[in-house]
């Protein structure tokens, strides 16, 4: 089951600009090989991140409107929106830490407890 939402112009305002959370939207075209690159990229920091910040994707194809509000003019195009604004953007296939750090977000809290480290006998 995926983390990510799908956005329209019928529920952007309510998943987006009005969300508690912050909200990661990846602008993207079925034909664009590049944004099927990202597509792995983009559910894998949905599930790490859920609850935490809600990822959503629309299709530039099907919401030019949308697409247009939001500059898009290449595409994989990504926004970071806080507050209902537009926070931090990335433009291309990037690896997972790229698109983390040009979206400026902080790592994941580890769900795995540290093993202890052993202390030398004295």
């Amino acid at each position: 089951m995926t983390n990510v939402i799908t956005v329209t112009q019928d529920n952007f305002e309510e998943e987006v600009l009005a969300s508690d959370l912050p909200v990661i939207v990846d602008y993207f075209a079925d034909w664009c090989g590049p944004c099927r690159r990202l597509g792995p990229v983009i559910e894998e920091i949905a599930a790490e991140r859920a609850g935490s910040v809600k990822v959503a994707k629309v299709n530039v194809d099907e919401q030019p409107a949308l697409a247009a509000r939001a500059g898009v003019q290449s595409i994989p195009f990504v926004v970071l929106y806080r507050d209902g604004a537009p926070a931090a953007r990335s433009l291309g296939s990037l690896p997972k830490r790229g698109l983390e750090e040009a979206l400026e977000l902080e790592a994941p809290i580890a769900e795995t407890t540290p093993t202890p480290q052993r202390l030398p006998a004295t």
